[in-house]
């Protein structure tokens, strides 16, 4: 059992009924949930919101850049450290690797809304925002989905044991908090305070924000542009996602790095990444194609 939590090239544990949930596997998904009753016990304290913070947009931006933006669409390129810098702080948000997700959304994109679409909202809420990943058939990695990024042995590793970094994650924040304890008792924190708030709240908030993308996103909002699916823009998402909630602009131009087209669709993860172009760290960023939003613009009726 515990080698199935850290392994994930492990075989299924019923080949015959895939379609169930591997409650074998998810026990760490359910106790990073309970952990944050953590709190009741460490309290709180302004250093342990500060790294809460900063966990969350760190983690975020991992998904939201290099995850999406650019392990599933490739619209920028980079260098093979920071490729795999980011592979590694996205998998400490406790998502899976980088293979595993971008394989997945790709095929979203291609069956987006479909019967073929796994986490669509036409099956169901719990089902889009997490039920569909919590499935013996959805838990391998299909590598053929992303021949491109397969062949680093680095992304291979880091997707097949994807649960050492949220470990390794939780131990630097517990040295942190030991180190501000003995050192600078003023900021009133410690390792567990630590711990339960910069991965266990964060990583929860994190996550299931993450997924109100699939379960929300293709149903509230406004669509400005024609696609052929039901993907919507909401600001509220885009605000907490640092840009992944202009879902319908996506959907539009699915190979662009910016997902906010206009002047004031906030998008976080663009402006960073355009800070980093300027440090030489991404650069061939993609942008929309004007003609083809032109083209697919939804006309208000005079």
């Amino acid at each position: 059992m515990i080698q199935k939590w850290f392994d994930n090239s492990s075989v299924y544990q019923n080949q015959f009924d895939k379609d169930s949930i591997d409650w074998v596997r998810i026990v760490p998904f359910i106790l990073i949930h309970v952990a944050c009753l953590g709190v009741i016990w460490t309290g709180t304290s302004t250093t342990a919101v500060v790294i809460f913070l900063i966990t969350y947009l760190l983690r975020m931006f991992a998904i939201t850049a290099f995850y999406h933006r650019y392990f599933s669409h490739r619209t920028f390129k980079t260098h093979r450290f920071t490729q795999t810098l980011f592979a590694m702080i996205g998998a400490s948000a406790t998502q899976r690797g980088p293979l595993w997700w971008a394989a997945h959304h790709r095929h979203h994109h291609k069956h987006s809304d479909k019967k073929t679409d796994k986490h669509s909202p036409k099956n169901g809420f719990l089902h889009s925002h997490m039920q569909w990943f919590l499935k013996q058939e959805n838990f391998q990695t299909d590598a053929s989905k992303v021949k491109d990024f397969a062949k680093y042995s680095e992304l291979r590793f880091i997707d097949r044991f994807d649960i050492l970094f949220p470990i390794l994650l939780i131990m630097l924040l517990f040295i942190i908090g030991e180190f501000f304890q003995h050192f600078f008792p003023s900021l009133n924190t410690d390792g567990w305070q630590l711990v339960v708030w910069g991965y266990f709240i964060s990583t929860v908030l994190l996550s299931h924000i993450t997924f109100c993308i699939n379960s929300l996103a293709h149903v509230y909002g406004k669509q400005d542009y024609h696609t052929n699916d039901d993907s919507k823009n909401n600001l509220i998402l885009a605000v907490l996602t640092l840009g992944e909630g202009w879902h319908n602009n996506h959907h539009c131009a699915p190979g662009t790095v910016k997902q906010g087209f206009k002047w004031w669709q906030i998008d976080i993860s663009f402006y960073v990444l355009k800070l980093m172009e300027k440090l030489g760290l991404v650069w061939d960023l993609r942008y929309p194609n004007e003609k083809v939003l032109n083209r697919r613009l939804i006309r208000k009726a005079s």
